[in-house]
Formats: C-alpha cells, sequence, structure tokens
C-alpha cells in the first residue's frame, strides 16, 4: 500500500503530487513546518536503527519529528513513491573550530528533475526550499540567502548570517549513498557523549514567521526577528509544550 496520501495528510498537503519542481517546493516547505527535528528518543534511551520503514511510521503513524537519517531518509522514502529520483548523500557538519566533521555526520538528498537539487528537511535552521545544485549562485528565499560552493573536492552549503557573513552549513560530494552506510554514524549520535545529540533534549520547528525550539527546559520562540525565551518549571510543562507546540507526545 502507498505511504503518499497518509504522509501527504501528516503534512498538511492535499490533493495528488506530480514529481515537479512546484511540488517538490510544497513539500519542502511543509515537512519543515510540520515535522520537528528532534533527538528525544536518544534522551529516553529508545534504540533508532537505520531502516526507512520504521522512520516513515515514526513520522507518520506516531507523529514524531527525528534526526537527520529518521527525516531525511523518510523524506526520500515520500519523494521516490511520487515519482521522483532521490539519491542519498553524505555530508559533514563542521565543528567549532571550523574542521570538518565526520564523513555521514549527516544525511542530504539530491532530487534530479530537468536540473538537480539539494534537499534537505533534516539540517534545522537552514533553507525551507530546495536548493538548486548549482556553484556560486546566491539563492534568496524568505530574507535569506544561500549559496553554494566547490572547493577542496567538496561542495559546501554557505548562509548569509545575521552579521552578513557567509556561514559554512555542511560539506558534501555527489557519490550515491545507500542508507546502510550512515548506520555506524548514527549509532555513534546516539551513544557517544561526544555527540550533541546525547548532551541535551533538542525539538526545533520552523514556522512561517521563524522558529519554535525546546532546548532542555528552555523553550525559544522566534517571530519576525524577535526572540523570546522561557524557562519551563518542571517535566510537566515541558510535555505540555511539546504537545501544544510540536504536536509531539511521548
Amino acid at each position: 500500500m502507498s505511504i503518499v496520501p497518509a504522509y501527504l495528510r501528516r503534512i498538511g498537503c492535499n490533493g495528488a503530487a506530480s514529481p515537479t519542481i512546484d511540488t517538490l517546493r510544497e513539500l519542502h516547505r511543509a515537512h519543515l513546518f510540520s515535522v520537528p527535528f528532534e533527538n528525544l528518543d536518544i534522551s529516553l534511551g529508545r534504540q533508532i536503527l537505520c531502516n526507512e520503514d520504521a522512520f516513515v511510521a515514526k513520522i507518520v503513524e506516531r507523529h514524531r519529528g527525528g534526526f537527520c537519517y529518521e527525516i531525511n531518509g523518510a523524506f526520500a522514502s515520500l519523494l521516490r513513491s511520487i515519482g521522483f529520483k532521490v539519491t542519498l548523500l553524505s555530508a559533514r557538519v563542521p565543528k567549532k573550530d571550523g574542521s570538518d566533521g565526520p564523513e555521514f555526520d549527516h544525511l542530504a538528498l539530491r532530487v534530479d528533475l530537468d536540473e538537480p537539487w539539494l534537499a534537505d528537511v533534516g539540517f534545522g535552521d537552514s533553507f525551507l526550499d530546495p536548493l538548486r545544485l548549482e556553484i556560486g549562485v546566491e539563492q534568496k528565499q524568505f530574507g535569506r540567502s544561500f549559496r553554494i560552493l566547490d572547493s577542496d573536492g567538496s561542495l559546501h552549503v554557505q548562509r548569509n548570517g545575521d552579521a552578513g557573513l557567509w556561514e559554512r552549513q555542511y560539506s558534501f560530494t555527489l557519490l550515491p549513498r545507500r542508507l546502510g552506510d550512515f548506520a555506524a554514524m548514527c549509532k555513534y549520535h546516539q551513544t557517544s557523549p561526544d555527540s550533541h545529540f546525547t548532551r541535551k533534549r533538542l525539538c526545533t520547528i520552523a514556522t512561517p514567521e521563524g522558529r519554535i525550539t525546546l532546548s532542555d527546559m528552555k523553550l525559544v520562540v522566534t517571530r519576525d526577528g524577535t526572540r523570546e525565551e522561557q524557562e519551563l518549571g518542571s517535566q510537566g510543562e515541558m510535555q505540555e509544550v511539546l504537545r501544544q507546540k510540536f504536536g509531539v507526545v511521548l
């Protein structure tokens, strides 16, 4: 049975979907507005395996989010079911000192239509619409600018930050990957004390006005550039915020 109808309902898209750039943009944006980037299962000790069916079930049936392997893995399944040509890509997220993270640190997607596109609904605060896989071209969307540069044998996604400086979000190559290739790093990010995913709970989702983020017991809401912070007083209050703001029930 096709996953498409239930998945489209989950992300609030109505009607038939066909493999076009307009559909890709609509699905990409709807996914980011509906499915949170979150690592809550890690803090609960629930194992996450690199399994596409499990990813889809978690997001569609259990109304949850996940981290990059889960969200982009499930999104790839949806796109393929609609008829898109999708390739999994390995990306490396820079460390605090600017050096590259390990291979398979992040999972991104190449989608081929008349021209290639970079899709990514599993990075958190990044582009809302897919980016053209075109080198050196500034791509503006929702008041932000992005570009893809080519150097040192890799492609680099950069965002123009608040200070007007270009900041690298991650680096990747176009070598096709399989989901199983990411299994070791998926386990690492769930178990290693050096992984930022084991250090604090995170749940964050894009909104048309900005972003809502729960970081441990701090709720941060950004609307049109204005940031509001609130410290939550109890686990019960945190659970209620997860339910009301993100639609997540643990």
